[in-house]
């Protein structure tokens, strides 16, 4: 089972100079042993886990126009033109042409009292993916600058690269699953013997982020924080 998940600023503290993939795998003992020792067939099942630690290097930003008129065409004219101009800003902010994309468009009546219509609402979405938080603050800032249409809907953190990260905490999950295996093999009084089965299950995804609070003059205000990957895998042994 493999999750990312967002750790808080204050969690961060424990991987204080740490490097980036050296020294982040290890073992998770917070939850109790997941074993089953099986007498008939003279074998041993135990899930083990990896964490590691990361700090995400890409940033999605979710944002879009909304623009309401007398008219569904006046409404739909004015929000392409909004988005047309959202587009533009992100592109001159940093943003490249491949990592923006249409995230909503839709069009539709609002109503004094239905069925009296008031007047139309249109909105389109965009998201824009950001690969150098560097620019972070000023693609935001940029975004923001095109006029009262644009709503901006959040924020959120991956690593662009997490292959690596993988491997470590799935070695880390076997070494974890190696280790309560031999302990409880011992104390049945037996002996681990070969691996019979290994088997993982792959769930979950980085969680969404608020925009970050304010920050020292000097820093950017938005901050990836880190995330956890977390792997769990389970492997039976034999029993000799």
């Amino acid at each position: 089972m493999i999750r990312l998940t967002h750790a808080l600023a204050a969690s961060a503290v424990v991987f204080a100079g740490m490097g980036m993939l050296g020294g982040l795998a290890r073992a998770a003992t917070a939850e109790p042993a997941r074993v089953v020792v099986d007498e008939t067939s003279k074998r041993i099942s135990v899930v083990g886990e990896g964490v590691i630690s990361a700090t995400p290097d890409v940033m999605r930003l979710s944002a879009g126009v909304e623009v309401r008129a007398a008219s569904a065409g006046e409404a739909f004219k004015a929000v392409r033109a909004a988005a047309a101009k959202l587009t533009k800003a992100l592109l001159e902010a940093g943003v490249a042409a491949k990592d923006l994309r249409t995230s909503e468009l839709s069009l539709g009546p609002e109503y004094e009292t239905y069925p009296k219509v008031s007047g139309y609402r249109a909105s389109q979405g965009v998201e824009a993916v950001v690969r150098d938080l560097n620019k972070a603050d000023r693609i935001i800032d940029a975004a923001v600058a095109v006029g009262e249409e644009v709503r901006l809907n959040g924020v959120s953190f991956e690593v662009s690269d997490p292959a690596a990260l993988l491997r470590k905490a799935r070695a880390a999950a076997f070494k974890d699953a190696q280790t309560k295996a031999r302990q409880f093999a011992e104390l049945a009084g037996r002996r681990l013997g070969e691996v019979v089965l290994i088997s993982d299950e792959v769930v979950g995804g980085p969680h969404p982020m608020a925009f970050a609070g304010a920050a020292a003059e000097d820093r950017s205000s938005v901050s990836p924080g880190r995330q956890n990957l977390s792997v769990h895998v389970r492997v039976v042994y034999s029993l000799v």
